[in-house]
Formats: structure tokens, C-alpha cells, sequence
């Protein structure tokens, strides 16, 4: 089974939706392709998400009995009697109460969802992968300071070949690399330390032109730019002077 057989099963295979037969090949897949075993990560991510509480309307206290007093007001014999201008029948009632519900719920998806910027989307992706990867045995797929030995390890995996380069001697050593998925693509991650300090850089083709730019996220920061080719993202917790430091450096080989 190749990688674009797999993505396009991901989806039910998560759902548990395929037979048994195409079950046990995913699983076998996914056991020897780490891009294709995160790509279902992000996957679960976005499903667990879908299903947080926060989407959720919760109707305020007191709504049920007000629509319950509304219907008696609007069948009892009197209204007969009252004005036709003041006269409300269950139809409008329930489109009203529908438009309502309706309002809230897409407000709630404007809030939480709808204006989150694609940047800010893929900002999020590479930061979860930099915090999956920070699990134990997770950081390279290849483990060498060696960029003669970690650039060939690409080869045949995605396609493209990601620019390597080592900075030890600027203080930032090369430590291998690895495979991950965003935005469901497979892309290269380059990982280099400062210190004690672990730093992701995912790279993947892109033929725009962006300055560097340096900002946080849930405690760790982020540099992006785009350049010569390549879109570049580093995630860390090292301090944002020292990450833009990098930044340049892998912007200017």
C-alpha cells in the first residue's frame, strides 16, 4: 500500500468504517511510515476538537418553559379575540426560535473557527507536532550531526529534497531529522538544539517570498518565513532573539 492509497483511507479507517482485510493493511502501513501514522494523529486531533464542548449550544435557563408558555398563550380560546397585528402562530414561533438556535450555533463556529487565518491553522500544526515529537523517541526518525547522512535520508520518502545544513560552529548542531504531516502533507522536519533546547524546523516547497517573522503560541515560540524555494517553520522553547538567530542563518545558507 503507497502513502496516497493510505491518506485516502485514513479518514474511515479512523472511523473504523473498513473491513477487516483493508484494516490490517493501514495498520501494517502505518506501522512503517511515520508521516502517514501522524497524518492520523492529526486527524483524531481534528475530530476531538469537532467534539469539544465549547461548539456546543447550551440553551439558556428558563427557554424551554417560555416556548411551552408561548404555545398556551397562542392556543388558548382568546386569542380569538385579540388584534390580528398581535396574533403570533406556532409556525413563526418555531422559525424564530430556529433562527436563534441557528445564530448562536454560527456564532459560535465564526468564534472558535471560521476566522482562524490559514497561517494561524498551519502555525498550530507544526506546533503540535513539535510537542508530539517532544515525546520520548519521537524527535528523529534519523538521529546524526552529520548533514551528509541526514539529507540523504530523505531521498525516496517525499517529493522533494529539503536543504541541509549544519551550525555547529555557530552554536546550533544539527541532530537529525524526521517525517511529519501538515495540512496533510508529508514534510521534512530538521531538528537542531541550542543548548538543552530541542528546535523543530519544518521545511517544504513554496514559491512566495516572506520575510521573517518571529511570535508565540501557547508558551513556545514560532519563526516563519518563505524564500529560495522553501517555507520554513521553527518551533521551540528556546528564547525568540536566539530562534530568530537560526532563522537567519537557515534563511542564508
Amino acid at each position: 500500500m503507497t502513502c496516497n492509497d493510505a491518506r485516502t483511507l485514513l479518514h474511515a479507517y479512523k472511523d473504523r468504517e473498513l473491513d477487516l482485510v483493508r484494516s490490517l493493511e493501514i495498520e501494517k502501513h502505518l506501522a512503517g511510515c511515520p508521516g502517514c501514522a501522524r497524518a492520523l494523529e492529526n486527524h483524531q486531533a481534528v475530530s476531538t476538537a469537532i467534539h469539544d464542548t465549547k461548539f456546543h449550544y447550551q440553551p439558556p435557563a428558563g427557554l424551554q418553559q417560555r416556548v411551552q408558555f408561548a404555545l398556551r398563550q397562542t392556543s388558548e380560546p382568546k386569542k380569538a379575540l385579540q388584534s390580528p397585528r398581535r396574533r403570533v402562530s406556532w409556525p413563526i414561533l418555531a422559525v424564530a426560535a430556529s433562527l436563534l438556535v441557528t445564530g448562536v450555533f454560527v456564532d459560535r463556529l465564526v468564534r472558535f473557527g471560521f476566522r482562524t487565518s490559514p497561517e494561524t491553522v498551519v502555525a498550530q500544526e507544526v506546533l503540535d507536532g513539535h510537542l508530539r515529537a517532544l515525546m520520548p523517541g519521537h524527535l528523529t526518525d534519523v538521529e546524526s550531526t552529520d548533514r551528509h547522512t541526514v539529507k540523504p535520508w530523505f531521498n525516496g520518502k517525499l517529493d522533494y529534497s529539503p536543504p541541509v545544513a549544519d551550525y555547529a560552529a555557530q552554536g546550533y548542531p544539527l541532530s537529525g531529522g524526521r517525517l511529519d504531516s501538515i495540512h496533510g502533507r508529508t514534510v521534512s522536519v530538521l531538528i537542531y538544539h541550542r543548548a538543552k533546547h530541542a528546535i523543530d524546523a519544518y521545511v517544504w516547497p513554496s514559491t512566495a517570498t516572506v520575510p521573517v517573522s518571529v511570535s508565540a503560541m501557547q508558551g513556545y515560540n514560532m519563526a516563519h518565513w518563505s524564500g529560495a524555494g522553501f517555507e520554513w517553520w521553527l518551533a521551540s522553547d528556546l528564547n525568540a532573539a536566539e530562534l530568530e538567530t537560526l532563522a537567519n542563518l537557515l534563511r542564508s545558507p
